[in-house]
């Protein structure tokens, strides 16, 4: 005679399912502190000088992921006009945003090995060519640079920025770390939110923006994740 399950145990089944899950998420889960910090020691003087004394720390299942610390007064452009798929019109390519430290080796947003060390984050857009299409909804990015190669924090040319960055991976291609829209709804800072659309973690911060409003300016980087094509 066949028997069945009775809900009981049917229910504690669910139940043991719905923990196994949430434990599993949990284990995958990421946030960010505010780090009571001051910039690494690896940076020139005149960087170290341009950016925040204290940082944000990034920490993941396996600890610190990363430690960032913003530009005290980002450069920008008050009233820069939109272009299509640019969420930061105001501020120019080469604009240093910030500086991350990476306590272990790391991959960027293009699946590109990156050492562990401190990295200059300058501004960036996504070329518009075939080679580029769909690798985020947005142009905007952040290249990162070996801090022993990028020692004035001075706005540099697109080409400048490419030639530093690409120290950083040791190929042609730069190290490229997609920014975002900060998330819909309003939270205490700096934060961790997730993206099931491509699975991306992403810290959200708000950048200290010097022109335009004057206001910080809110905005997420891409920390945790490829690019679909990566």
């Amino acid at each position: 005679m066949k028997t069945f399950p009775s809900r009981t145990s049917l229910f504690c089944l669910f139940l043991a399912l719905c923990l196994a899950a949430a434990e599993s998420a949990a284990a995958q889960s990421y946030k960010a502190e505010a780090l009571s910090e001051p910039p690494p020691s690896e940076l020139a003087a005149p960087v170290r000088n341009a950016v925040s004394g204290t940082g944000i720390r990034v920490t993941g299942p396996s600890g610190a992921l990363c430690d960032i610390w913003l530009g005290k007064a980002v450069p920008g452009k008050a009233n820069a006009p939109q272009s299509l798929g640019v969420v930061f019109p105001q501020f120019a390519q080469g604009t240093l945003m910030a500086v991350i430290r990476f306590p272990n080796s790391v991959k960027d947003y293009r699946k590109q090995l990156i050492k562990a060390g401190v990295y200059t984050l300058r501004y960036a857009l996504a070329p518009e060519n075939g080679n580029h299409m769909g690798v985020a909804p947005q142009r905007d990015f952040v290249l990162a640079s070996p801090a022993a190669a990028d020692q004035d924090p001075s706005t540099l040319t697109i080409d400048q920025t490419l030639a530093l960055s690409r120290k950083a991976t040791g190929s042609n291609h730069p190290s490229v770390w997609s920014l975002a829209p900060p998330e819909d709804h309003p939270k205490s800072l700096p934060s961790v939110f997730h993206l099931d659309d491509g699975d991306l973690w992403l810290v959200e911060f708000q950048l200290p923006v010097q022109g335009g409003t004057g206001s910080p300016l809110p905005m997420a980087l891409v920390v945790v994740g490829f690019a679909p094509e990566a």
